[in-house]
């Protein structure tokens, strides 16, 4: 039986936050091997990359969510007693439940409603002024998705929600004074959103029950209700993800200025077009760099042996980039979409395996949707200027994204 490949030192904590994304690809290739064993939090801690290794974490006689994820991401990021921390016929039932509020009709009018508020916007910028693409979009999806949900802000309040629900997943992985903000932001949010569930309750239903009357009323799998710290969570599992759509839209500005080949294919290209490039920039541009879980009974894996109860990290970002998996895997290539559907267990920027019955996410189609009205509207629609900026990526922060969060200048419709 092989020994499975070990750090040196002490922790690599430190060595993991200054380069989240591309920690694990890295030390699997010096290990020359798809898992190698690290201390992360002091914690020891198996690091696994590839798509055998992303096929692997999807067995649920294997793997379990619970208590898998950092307390810190619990209490910002993910929420206590979601659906993330949830295995077996829990989890499923839960899941159920957002894939049928995320059904295509439902994806497709959501991104319907962005693509009037992007027109809103641009109908508001002025010769000369400077625009923060990342800032509008976050602001953009956030006033759409809590309209969508049937939750919508108070103008006064828009900017207030926007920022505490971007800090979810800003500060969720920072040290210090912005994680505990991003902790009282979630605070605020969750008693935010108890009082929409319990006004909701309290109202007689709609024939057409909006994404809030949905999770509201949900039952689990035992007929009962949740209570309203967890239903509160799960709206926000539907709000706080789609605002982080912004991530992905910034990229694919970010590749339309880097690749002007694409912007003229797009200009002129069909639908087609459109789907591959923001697929490419899905795969491309770090989002996310890894998932968790727990081995739930030991194991032999590729002669390796698994420990119970011994945490697991699945690289997202190097799986992407995997030159196995992908030609020319660090070349912006659109084209590669065209002939090629992915495996699940290859493409995974938001997680492997089939989102109706393993952990990933149930919102990509609305990424994929929202970030297709976005890029459609950035090469046909609007024409702005680029000007002189540092648009080198901040590797060392999650989320990853340009330094200056992508400035425009003298943006305009054009059509």
């Amino acid at each position: 039986m092989p020994n499975i490949p070990r750090d040196t030192g002490l922790d690599s904590t430190w060595a993991f936050l200054r380069d989240p994304y591309r920690f694990i690809s890295t030390r699997s290739k010096f290990h020359q091997s798809p898992v190698f064993q690290t201390r992360l939090i002091l914690q020891k801690t198996l690091c696994l990359t590839g798509a055998e290794a992303a096929r692997l974490i999807c067995d649920p006689d294997r793997f379990v969510r619970q208590n898998a994820a950092p307390k810190r991401l619990q209490k910002t990021l993910f929420g206590q007693d979601g659906v993330q921390g949830l295995d077996g016929d829990a989890h499923r039932h839960r899941k159920a439940l957002f894939m049928g509020v995320l059904t295509p009709a439902n994806v497709q009018e959501l991104a319907e409603l962005s693509e009037v508020r992007w027109r809103e916007y641009a109908r508001t910028w002025r010769p000369g002024e400077s625009i923060v693409l990342y800032e509008i979009a976050r602001e953009i999806l956030c006033r759409t998705v809590c309209d969508w949900a049937g939750a919508p802000i108070a103008e006064r309040d828009v900017q207030q929600w926007t920022q505490d629900l971007a800090a979810l997943y800003e500060h969720a992985g920072a040290i210090g004074l912005q994680h505990w903000q991003a902790r009282k932001a979630r605070r605020r949010l969750e008693q935010w959103a108890a009082e929409l569930v319990e006004s909701t309750r309290a109202a007689p239903p709609t024939p057409e029950q909006s994404p809030l009357e949905r999770i509201a009323h949900y039952k689990d799998q035992h007929g009962q209700p949740l209570d309203l710290h967890t239903a509160s969570v799960e709206l926000l599992n539907l709000l706080r993800p789609t605002v982080a759509v912004s991530v992905f839209i910034t990229f694919a500005a970010l590749a339309l200025h880097k690749h002007p080949f694409c912007l003229r294919n797009l200009q002129s290209g069909d639908e087609r077009d459109i789907g591959c490039f923001v697929q490419e920039v899905r795969r491309f541009y770090p989002f996310f760099p890894a998932i968790s879980a727990r081995v739930k009974e030991d194991f032999l894996w590729e002669g390796f042996s698994f420990g119970r109860g011994t945490l697991v990290l699945l690289d997202l970002y190097g799986t992407n980039h995997d030159s196995q998996l992908w030609e020319e895997a660090d070349r912006f290539k659109p084209e590669r979409f065209r002939s090629n559907s992915p495996s699940p267990y290859c493409f995974i920027p938001q997680g492997p395996g089939d989102p109706h019955v393993n952990h990933r996410c149930p919102g990509e189609g609305v990424a994929v949707a929202l970030m297709s009205v976005a890029v459609r509207f950035l090469a046909r629609s609007l024409q702005y200027e680029v000007p002189e900026q540092d648009l080198s990526i901040t590797w060392d922060r999650l989320p990853a994204l340009p330094r200056s969060h992508f400035v425009m200048r003298n943006a305009r419709i054009t059509m």
